[in-house]
C-alpha cells in the first residue's frame, strides 16, 4: 500500500499529475483542488491510496487528511469507485461535500457529473451518520447554512456564479474558500477560479 507520496511535480495534467520520487515518476489522480496548488518543478507531500483492479493499477493523492477521509467513505459505499469519489471531491470543497451528506442533499451529489439520483440517495443513506462533523465546519454556519461572504468581490462572485445556474450552497461554500485564501481578489479572479471549482 503506498499511503503517502513526497517528490518534485514533473507535470500537471488535466486529472492527474506526475511526481518524481527516488527517480521513479508517479501518475497520481488528483482532484481539483489539489492539482490547482501543484506547482511544476516545485516540491509536493500527498497522502495517497493504492487502487488495484484488473485491468489497471491507480494512485490518487490528496494535499489533506480530510479528502483522504471523504474519500474513504465516498468509495466504501457499493457501487462508488475511486473515479466516482474523486469527480465528488473535484466538484466541490470538502467542507460542502461533507455538509450535503449530513444534511441528506442527494439534489447537491447528483447535481455531480456521473452521479445519478439512486447513487446519490444510496451515498446519503449510508453515510449520513458516518462523516464526521468537523469536515463540515469550514465554509458552514452552526446551522448548517453557507456562512455569508463578507467582501464585495465575494458577493458579486456569488451573484455572478448563480446567475450561470451553479446550485447556491457550492456557489457560497467555493467563493468564502477562495476569498479566505485570498482576501485581495477581485470579482473577476473569484469568478474565474470559482468557474473552475464547480465546472
Amino acid at each position: 500500500m503506498i499511503a503517502y507520496l513526497s517528490g518534485v511535480v514533473r507535470e500537471v495534467r488535466e486529472q492527474s499529475a506526475v511526481v518524481v520520487a527516488g527517480g521513479v515518476g508517479y501518475e497520481v489522480q488528483c482532484p481539483a483542488g489539489t492539482l490547482s496548488k501543484l506547482v511544476v518543478g516545485e516540491s509536493a507531500e500527498l497522502n495517497t491510496r493504492f487502487v488495484v483492479r484488473e485491468d489497471a493499477q491507480l494512485l490518487f493523492g490528496f494535499l489533506d487528511a480530510d479528502s483522504v477521509k471523504l474519500f474513504d467513505l465516498l468509495t466504501g459505499v457499493s457501487g462508488v469507485g475511486p473515479k466516482l469519489g474523486l469527480a465528488l471531491l473535484s466538484a466541490m470543497p470538502v467542507s460542502a461535500l461533507a455538509q450535503g451528506l449530513l444534511s441528506g442533499d442527494a439534489k447537491l451529489l447528483s447535481s455531480v457529473s456521473g452521479v445519478g439520483k439512486k447513487t446519490a440517495e444510496r451515498l446519503v443513506l449510508e453515510l449520513q451518520g458516518k462523516v464526521p462533523e468537523h469536515l463540515a465546519a469550514a465554509g458552514v454556519t452552526a446551522g448548517g447554512k453557507a456562512r455569508p461572504v463578507a467582501s464585495t468581490a465575494g458577493r458579486d462572485a456569488v451573484e455572478a456564479l448563480l446567475a450561470l445556474g451553479f446550485r447556491e450552497a457550492q456557489v457560497r461554500a467555493v467563493v468564502s474558500e477562495l476569498v479566505a485564501a485570498e482576501p485581495e481578489a477581485s470579482a473577476d479572479a473569484l469568478i474565474r477560479k470559482g468557474l473552475g471549482r464547480l465546472r
